[in-house]
């Protein structure tokens, strides 16, 4: 076993994105079926997350199917195609999905992740604040957490988005323009946070005051009126399952290194600091989207204004809470 080859971070964070990109394409073949009551739970998930966690446990109704997605803009176009009936994103993917009239409802949260995405640079750069990047290039993934994130980053430090140059590349791409030094930062979420941790990398900042990040649950409309039972069911147990975890973090992280394809100590290191409990919705917390929603709407990064708030449907806050 130790002879085996080992990949490299570079190699395998591109495995990482090949993966859920054919799964999305094969999730996406499949878009014309209905979303019947008895027929399996569609479920879109990340290479993280509460979800991840579940999958890894097996603790799903064994008759789920699962679609890995690279990340929550990814998983949104799903919904566009009718292929999954629920699944999971950050705070900022919902805003851009309803941006583009997608159809879906939010049915659940977790408490705040802020520490779970950062802004990545090189100490050799000498980078001390976000103030001094200002006419830097800066990759991100956009209408990801991470949107959200560089929005309040420039407000903190009284800059306009015009002031750096924003290249916007998917986690994949975006980690080898970061080790190349074709970027001269980084604002990406874990795990992929945790595996660019390396040697000479430094956290210039993370979300603490900024952004509360959340996880959103998704589910598609019609899944919620056809499969309610269903959803329920899988939601009770998304929860044990979280609260597990979060109870024994030394054996969540070996159940979910291997699920994730990550070194043991990497997986132990996201987890730490971004994994939190479900929660239920509250309207503080629609409060919290409607605003950023609106925020997205001033820098005309969305078109036009949207009712987030419409979009959520509380009735699983019991099983939630």
């Amino acid at each position: 076993m130790h002879d085996q080859p080992r990949l490299s971070r570079r190699s395998l964070l591109t495995a990482l994105a090949a993966a859920p990109l054919s799964a999305s394409f094969l999730a996406a073949c499949g878009g014309d079926e209905p979303a019947a009551a008895g027929q399996p739970l569609r479920i879109g998930y990340q290479r993280f997350g509460g979800l991840s966690l579940v999958k890894a446990r097996n603790a799903a109704d064994p008759t789920a199917t699962w679609a890995l997605f690279e990340s929550g803009p990814a998983l949104t176009e799903a919904f566009k195609a009718g292929s999954i009936d629920l699944g999971q994103t950050g705070e900022a993917p919902p805003i851009f999905a309803a941006a583009g009239k997608i159809d879906f409802k939010i049915i659940g949260t977790s408490a705040p992740v802020p520490k779970g995405e950062a802004v990545l640079v090189k100490q050799a750069k000498g980078f001390q604040t976000f103030a001094d990047l200002k006419g830097k290039t800066v990759a991100l993934n956009k209408g990801s957490n991470v949107n959200w994130l560089l929005v309040k980053l420039l407000e903190k430090h009284q800059l306009k988005i015009t002031d750096i140059n924003v290249k916007y590349l998917k986690p994949a791409e975006a980690r080898p323009a970061f080790d190349g030094d074709q970027v001269d930062a980084w604002i990406i979420w874990d795990p992929y946070f945790a595996l660019a941790e390396q040697p000479g990398v430094a956290v210039l900042e993370d979300a603490t005051g900024l952004a509360s990040n959340r996880e959103y649950v998704l589910a598609d409309p019609k899944a919620l009126e056809q499969k309610t039972d269903q959803i329920a069911e899988f939601l009770k147990q998304y929860r044990a399952v979280t609260d597990w975890g979060i109870a024994n973090p030394a054996e969540r992280a070996k159940v979910i290194a291997p699920e994730l394809k990550i070194d043991l100590d990497v997986a132990t290191r996201a987890l730490s600091r971004s994994a939190q409990p479900l929660a239920a919705l509250t309207p503080e917390i629609g409060d919290e989207l409607q605003a950023i929603a609106d925020g997205f709407t001033a820098l005309q990064l969305i078109p036009e204004k949207i009712d987030i708030k419409s979009r959520i449907d509380n009735r699983f806050n019991s099983v939630l809470g």
